[in-house]
C-alpha cells in the first residue's frame, strides 16, 4: 500500500512539472508564423473576400503585385501582399 502512494505521489510531480513547463510560454505565444505563408493565384480570392474577376482586374492593373513563380505556378506571399494593398503604392497609377 506504501508503494501505490509513492507512485502516485511521482506522477502527481511529474504531472506539476509538465503543467509549470507549459504555462511558463503561455503569455509568449506567437501570433504569427514565422515562416511566410504562400498563396497560389488561384486562391487568392478566397483571402480577400473579393470574387475572382475582381482579383484579375486587380492583378492585371498592377503587375507590381508581390509574387513568386515556382514550377509554372504563381504565389503570392500573404504578409507581404496585405502590406502592399495596406500601401499607396497601388493608388498612384
Amino acid at each position: 500500500m506504501d508503494i501505490s502512494f509513492f507512485w502516485i505521489g511521482i506522477g502527481l510531480a511529474a504531472l506539476g512539472y509538465f503543467i509549470g513547463d507549459g504555462l511558463k510560454n503561455f503569455k509568449n505565444q506567437k501570433n504569427a508564423p514565422s515562416y511566410p505563408t504562400l498563396i497560389k493565384k488561384s486562391d487568392l480570392h478566397l483571402y480577400l473576400n473579393l470574387t475572382k474577376g475582381e482579383v484579375e482586374d486587380l492583378l492585371s492593373k498592377h503587375p507590381n503585385a508581390p509574387k513568386i513563380e515556382l514550377n509554372g505556378t504563381t504565389y503570392f506571399p500573404y504578409q507581404q501582399f496585405m502590406e502592399w494593398l495596406d500601401s499607396n503604392e497601388i493608388y498612384k497609377s
